[in-house]
């Protein structure tokens, strides 16, 4: 049985990510992230969404999205899972070996400016959290950088 079409407005901001499987760690290189980062733009040219914000951790990825239409975020975050796991079993030999995400992208809509910025600053902090850097603009798989 398919799964029911997420309803996705256009005109609303938002906080979209997405885990490994097992908290697996899927960027291992630089060239990893770079990939990952290649990506994003390859998928904006054929899903175009306004990015505001991306940062891509060892095991998982956040985005701050403002689509234009309904169902650009569906389209754009969809695309960039399905195409990021095809290429990355393709990478690792693993081509059918079984899901590298947890599931779907999980997405939020921001109703607030209050709860914007508390996104950004939680999507921003998150490597100084996680020990990876002590400063967030010392982090350098982010739009930021």
């Amino acid at each position: 049985m398919p799964r029911p079409l997420r309803v996705s407005k256009g005109g609303v901001v938002y906080y979209v990510l997405n885990r490994a499987n097992a908290r697996m760690t899927i960027f291992e290189k630089e060239s990893d992230y770079q990939a990952f980062e290649n990506l994003i733009v390859e998928v904006h040219e054929r899903r175009p969404i306004r990015i505001i914000d991306y940062w891509i951790m060892p095991n998982h990825w956040h985005m701050v999205l403002w689509p234009e239409q309904d169902d650009d975020l569906s389209a754009f975050s969809g695309c960039l899972t399905m195409t990021h796991t095809k290429r990355w079993h393709a990478n690792h030999g693993i081509t059918g070996s079984g899901h590298l995400y947890q599931g779907h992208s999980k997405s939020f809509p921001i109703q607030t400016d209050r709860h914007y910025y508390t996104v950004c600053r939680y999507v921003v902090h998150n490597p100084v959290r996680a020990g990876l850097v002590d400063r967030a603009e010392k982090w350098p798989w982010s739009s930021v950088t």
